[in-house]
């Protein structure tokens, strides 16, 4: 009997309220914790945060059906969601203008349909090729449109970009948005439906196409389908969930700049999707929540939240390609397989020997940051639980030693203490 058949018939003895359950489980804990994450967090600036993240995995979701779905690498997935965010925020205005038009709840729709629309003609063009050729198409598509934003001021408006009022339109259920919770769960829906129903595209023939697309063209085109045109329809479907999460954005900050369209939003998104992971549908998800909670929390701390943004990046490449959500899954299987059975303390050590590197570093950044960037390096900085003085070498000597010390440590023993652990209890991960 062959695997299929093995797979189908224990799926046949599974009870179907278990199936139902094993699928569904997920997303309900999913809509349940989006539920209740606000009780738990009250202030105007949390819910703000929250409802930023929702956004992000919209719009981190529509990039993977790109990158880690179809094999294209684009630099300028902003433009639809800026796009579109423009389009929801005319409408917006054309609201507060004449008193007529869609409910709030609705005005979305419209900034996906500008990511439609913008996703047909540009990707009309730029899913002709794939691999390095559509990266540098999508990379000059977002240059155009970027600096058309402060040419053609009647739509972007200019520097100041373009303000609304979301509390002008009507509402579908009587909802007040004024305040930032019924925003949130607006925002929560919404990223909710979108989520669901790219997981659902996943698994059409659109969706397995688009994975054999990626991972080889001449073999799709061999039984009769076109890449080309199998780009084409993942891209435009794409745009149009980028401009959803656009029209989503405009009704919780209430303001649209061209920032939207410029590479800087693209990198974020990028970002968001590859630290996440791009192999599995919930890595964009994590990537979208953690770049959105360090880029609003880690940059009220540090001025160097950037370039821990590029460590961060650069640790996911070159230590977990497929991304954190990836690697824990990988571990979680490895667990379950009984892989780190006898070795989860060689594993503790050698994350305890890293994370002793990692403060260490982080100690020097923040004294070169206050040496170079403050206006009176002399004055005293608070580092952790300490006042330092960075203008003295001790405190220098001892974050050297400490980010040395850890990565000595890490090399020359934990790592093959945590091998041999590895290997004795017959893994390999």
């Amino acid at each position: 009997m062959s695997a299929s058949q093995t797979n189908a018939r224990a799926l046949a003895d599974t009870p179907v309220a278990r199936v139902w359950l094993q699928r569904a489980g997920p997303w309900l804990v999913a809509a349940v914790i989006a539920l209740a994450v606000p009780l738990f967090m009250h202030s105007s600036h949390a819910l703000t945060m929250l409802s930023h993240m929702g956004v992000m995995v919209i719009f981190a979701l529509s990039y993977n059906m790109l990158l880690g779905n179809t094999g294209l690498l684009s630099f300028g997935h902003a433009v639809y969601f800026g796009l579109g965010g423009y389009m929801a925020m005319h409408m917006l205005r054309y609201i507060e203008a004449t008193g007529f038009g869609l409910p709030l709840e609705l005005v979305p729709l419209v900034g996906a349909a500008g990511g439609l629309l913008f996703g047909l003609i540009f990707g009309a063009v730029s899913t002709r090729r794939a691999g390095v050729v559509f990266a540098m198409i999508s990379l000059g598509i977002g240059e155009l449109v970027s600096s058309s934003s402060l040419m053609f001021t009647g739509f972007f408006g200019g520097e100041s970009g373009l303000y609304g009022n979301r509390t002008v339109p009507a509402s579908l259920v009587g909802a007040e948005y004024s305040s930032g919770l019924s925003t949130y769960y607006l925002v929560a829906v919404w990223a909710f439906i979108a989520a669901l129903a790219m997981y659902l595209l996943r698994k059409t023939p659109l969706g397995w196409m688009a994975n054999a697309v990626r991972d080889n063209p001449e073999r799709a085109q061999f039984v009769g389908y076109s890449p080309q045109m199998v780009r084409f329809f993942q891209f435009v479907l794409a745009s149009f969930f980028a401009g959803l999460a656009g029209g989503l954005f405009i009704i919780v900050d209430e303001i649209i700049t061209a920032e939207t369209v410029g590479m800087v939003q693209s990198g974020v998104v990028l970002l968001s999707a590859y630290i996440g992971g791009i192999l599995v549908f919930i890595g964009p998800v994590v990537g979208a929540i953690l770049v959105v909670f360090l880029e609003s929390e880690l940059s009220a701390i540090t001025n160097a939240w950037l370039l821990y943004f590029g460590l961060l990046f650069v640790a996911v490449v070159m230590f977990a390609p497929q991304g954190l959500a990836g690697l824990a899954l990988q571990w979680y299987g490895a667990w379950r397989a009984g892989d780190w059975r006898g070795s989860v303390a060689a594993r503790l050590y050698a994350a305890g020997s890293m994370l002793v590197a990692f403060l260490g570093l982080v100690a020097v950044i923040e004294m070169a940051y206050h040496l170079f960037q403050h206006w009176n390096p002399e004055q005293p900085m608070g580092l952790f639980m300490f006042t330092v003085n960075v203008t003295n070498a001790l405190p220098w000597l001892l974050a050297f030693a400490v980010l040395a010390a850890g990565i000595a440590v890490f090399i020359f023993h934990a790592r093959p203490v945590m091998q041999r652990a590895i290997h004795a209890s017959g893994g390999d991960r």
